[in-house]
């Protein structure tokens, strides 16, 4: 991959590594499985970046292999997949923190969706990161009538986990 290739994949992860935050943190209990999980996203759209055309904005390109990826990989609780190594390719990606007072709040909303089956998670996330839904059904490959079925029913459920 050409050295220009590779600087532009950067800056993309670096602008929107937030996203694969986040879905790790919905697929994963503890910081090992996070760490691993955000490996193996970084490893799986490093991969496929020389294929993206551009035809989405790469935001929804990259919500789609970080939930293909996190759903396969923790799908199964008893099947682990190996991760790989990168070392041979070198990213220097700064971590930026969110403040304390938003990470109170979404450790609560994540304990209540993460009752919610692999799916039902991956739209609640589309939904929370303010995506109409066309752009969740592209995301998902389901239709945009279907989407608005599925987080309609995923509302009702929640508010059941949440007020019992």
């Amino acid at each position: 991959m050409s050295k220009k290739l590779e600087e532009e994949f950067v800056k993309q992860l670096e602008e929107n590594q937030n996203i694969v935050h986040k879905i790790c943190r919905l697929y994963t209990n503890d910081q090992d499985a996070h760490n691993d999980l955000f490996q193996e996203v970084t490893i799986q759209l490093w991969r496929a970046y020389p294929k993206f055309r551009g035809d989405a904005k790469f935001s929804t390109w990259m919500y789609r292999v970080a939930l293909n990826t996190a759903i396969t990989l923790y799908r199964k609780s008893t099947r682990r997949v190996k991760t790989q190594d990168y070392d041979s390719v070198q990213f220097k990606i700064a971590d930026r923190p969110e403040d304390d007072e938003q990470m109170e709040q979404l450790t609560l909303l994540y304990g209540a969706v993460k009752q919610l089956n692999d799916i039902e998670k991956a739209l609640v996330f589309l939904y929370l990161e303010d995506k109409n839904y066309r752009e969740i059904a592209e995301t998902m490959g389901i239709s945009e009538v279907n989407a608005r079925v599925k987080m309609n029913r995923i509302k009702t459920k929640l508010t059941n986990i949440i007020n019992p």
